[in-house]
């Protein structure tokens, strides 16, 4: 294949992506104003669902602006020779592939950030602010910015300085350096996540005794489920939406819980979510998870291998030289069908998943508490309770309150 026709694949790949995801969102926007069904008529009174339609709308627009402005840019860069235009940048500072790598992929990140700021910033300030939601103060907001940075250079540089290294001595045998590197990182950050990453961005404390942490306790106890460490975070120092989740193995697993949840919710519904999550450890799901992200890291990896060296990705994307950075990023956006691909299917397992989670705090618990925290998270977010089935399909990584309602429901 010629350099040209690959070009025009990347564009084509580029603008066939966006006109779904659009169409995907205005398909989703046409069922805003459907009724609520009546198993739902009780998460918002008429003040509240007037203020979630029009939540939903200005996100809706906001959306588009947004995408559009982000895959005119992309198409911007890739017409007019901009990712040529860094590569030669980086190399006017070194010859050294490695460095050469780095320095571009800095330059394109932190660009894109920059770039995209703005559109961050009137999110969190003017939508977020406007229907009550945002705490985030400016200082945090840049500070949060410069740690993602810094977060990105560390961590991300040195993960990409190594497959380089990898690439240099093994070549188009690098992917299993690479795989091995990239799972014992995941499984590393699955353990450590809580313990190394949270603190630099939130503060976390021990949820104290009291009579919320006995009930928690004496749940976990019943399913048998040793737990020390559940954890409360302030959540509410960016946003009040709530939420919950479950990391770590052994003796490093923990509960988190939003401090905006242990306020918004009844101490009873608050041991429901904490249940459904408990069902998500008892079945597997984390380490299911785990492998299948690693698997799929495997595979595209070695796909990766079988083209990178290949003159044609650099060429097609306007570099003469070919370089492993310029290759990957052609492969990247070459590659997009088959990631929606396995993104359905990882959705498609999330949901499943997400409906044994709440099988098994019905189970052990009670589903009438669930019940009504998902209603009052769902109220307190202004949630979409008429979704369409294929955003539903595309997008969710959970299943809708209604379809959750009525899977808790089912044989009580």
């Amino acid at each position: 294949m010629n350099p040209q026709t690959l070009f025009y694949i990347i564009i084509g790949i580029i603008i066939i992506d966006f006109i779904i995801d659009k169409i995907l969102d205005a398909l989703n926007a046409k069922h805003f104003d459907d009724p609520i069904p009546k198993e739902l008529d009780d998460v918002y009174d008429p003040e509240e669902y007037e203020k979630s339609q029009a939540y939903k709308k200005e996100r809706y627009r906001f959306g588009i602006l947004t995408g559009s402005f982000s895959v005119l840019l992309t198409l911007g860069f890739i017409v007019f020779d901009g990712f040529a235009w860094v590569d030669g940048i980086a190399r006017n500072f070194t010859d050294n592939d490695i460095l050469v790598a780095l320095i571009f992929f800095g330059i394109i990140m932190i660009g894109s950030d920059i770039l995209t700021t703005p559109f961050s910033w009137y999110s969190t300030f003017v939508i977020e602010e406007k229907y009550g939601f945002n705490k985030t103060t400016k200082k945090t907001f840049f500070l949060d910015k410069i740690k993602g940075w810094l977060m990105m250079a560390v961590l991300g540089g040195g993960i990409l300085a190594l497959i380089v290294w990898f690439y240099q001595f093994a070549g188009n045998d690098f992917w299993w350096y690479a795989w091995i590197l990239v799972a014992v990182f995941s499984v590393f950050l699955n353990m450590f996540y809580a313990k190394l990453i949270v603190p630099l961005f939130n503060k976390q404390s021990p949820l104290e005794e009291g009579s919320l942490r006995n009930k928690i306790e004496t749940y976990a106890a019943s399913v048998g489920f040793k737990l020390d460490n559940i954890f409360i975070i302030d959540g509410s120092k960016r946003s009040t939406k709530a939420n919950a989740y479950f990391s770590g193995f052994g003796s490093e697993k923990r509960i988190t819980l939003f401090d905006t949840l242990v306020k918004d919710l009844e101490e009873e519904e608050i041991v429901a979510v904490l249940a459904h999550e408990v069902g998500h450890y008892k079945k597997n799901h984390i380490l299911v998870n785990l492998v299948a992200s690693i698997v799929t890291t495997g595979f595209t990896l070695w796909l990766l291998s079988l083209f990178v060296g290949s003159p044609v990705l650099s060429q097609a994307l306007g570099v003469e030289e070919p370089s492993f950075h310029i290759g990957l990023i052609a492969f990247g956006i070459l590659y997009s069908p088959i990631s929606e691909i396995t993104g359905l299917l990882m959705n498609y397992l999330s949901r499943k998943f997400e409906y044994q989670a709440d099988n098994f705090a019905k189970e052990t618990y009670a589903a009438q508490p669930l019940i009504s925290s998902l209603k009052k998270l769902s109220r307190n977010s202004l949630s979409n309770l008429t979704p369409h089935k294929a955003y539903v399909f595309m997008h969710y990584s959970h299943p809708t309150l209604l379809q959750r309602f009525k899977n808790l429901k089912r044989s009580l």
